[in-house]
């Protein structure tokens, strides 16, 4: 069986509908905290398991032996340390034959406070003993995209990442590489580099804002405590700001754009161009 955790997510989501593609339903099986969410694929024959990352109980019996199970990093930031914890001990328990985990690109030698988390998971995973693959997820390019409408409005891309490059790809490639490991095989106990085939400016993704939206949008480089409080005056999180402000440092020391060809390889594919990800949010 392969099971993939926290599989209602942007990421998750993807990666289930890629498996589905690939192998039966009866073959797959996700961990959710909402079975209502999971219905539709509860429709067409895939196990829903609902647990829940802070209630280890309910990770009992979630896998079994010889399962090969994706866990997805969860999104409580502070807490994942403990959440993934209880989720190695399980799979460890039941003696899975392989433990994915999406981490960050860079892995041990990423200098930013969000890869903490997954340095620590990754330090947990590997102390369990268990056969496992690690996915270095780089940015995704939708953490730009989302917004494109409204940036377009205001006509300005702001940030504190100087003349820094991101290599990004779309939420959809790094599901489709979770997919081929998970009924790939030959993965075992290696930690893919994960990030898109090209690394572009802000500069560059304003560009591309610009010639498919036809009005003007400019970068705007500002500093790291301008930065901060414009993103606090949008009403974004004390926490959630000060994360953004220290990758956008990241990027400008160039931590995110590093092009390693490992996702494209397990694809079998070029990654998502930047330009068809902004057309297709435009």
């Amino acid at each position: 069986m392969i099971v993939v955790t926290g599989a209602t997510g942007q990421l998750g989501r993807f990666v289930v509908e890629g498996l589905l593609a690939e192998v039966p339903a009866s073959e797959v099986a996700v961990a959710v905290r909402s079975a209502e969410k999971a219905a539709a694929w509860a429709a067409q024959g895939v196990d829903v398991r609902v647990v829940d990352y802070n209630r280890p109980e309910t990770l009992e019996g979630v896998f079994a032996a010889g399962d090969r199970v994706l866990l997805i990093s969860g999104n409580e930031m502070g807490s994942r340390v403990t959440q993934h914890r209880a989720v190695i001990d399980a799979a460890k328990a039941a003696g899975v034959a392989l433990l994915g985990y999406t981490g960050v690109l860079g892995g041990d030698e990423a200098s930013f406070r969000l890869a903490d988390e997954h340095k620590a998971t990754e330090a947990a995973i590997r102390e369990s003993g268990l056969p496992f693959v690690f996915l270095r997820n780089g940015w995704y390019t939708e953490n730009y995209t989302a917004d494109a409408a409204g940036t377009v409005e205001r006509g300005v891309v702001l940030g504190s990442s100087g003349d820094g490059r991101v290599a990004t790809a779309t939420r959809r490639d790094y599901a489709a590489a979770a997919v081929a490991v998970l009924t790939g095989e030959g993965h075992e106990n290696r930690a893919y580099e994960l990030s898109g085939d090209v690394a572009w400016s802000f500069s560059e993704y304003a560009a591309e804002l610009a010639a498919h939206s036809g009005k003007p949008v400019v970068y705007r480089n500002v500093s790291a405590e301008e930065h901060r409080e414009v993103l606090l005056g949008a009403g974004l999180p004390e926490v959630f700001a000060d994360i953004f402000v220290d990758v956008d440092a990241a990027i400008g020391r160039g931590d995110l754009a590093r092009t390693t060809g490992d996702l494209a390889r397990l694809i079998g594919r070029p990654t998502t161009p930047l330009v068809e990800t902004v057309k297709a949010a435009l």
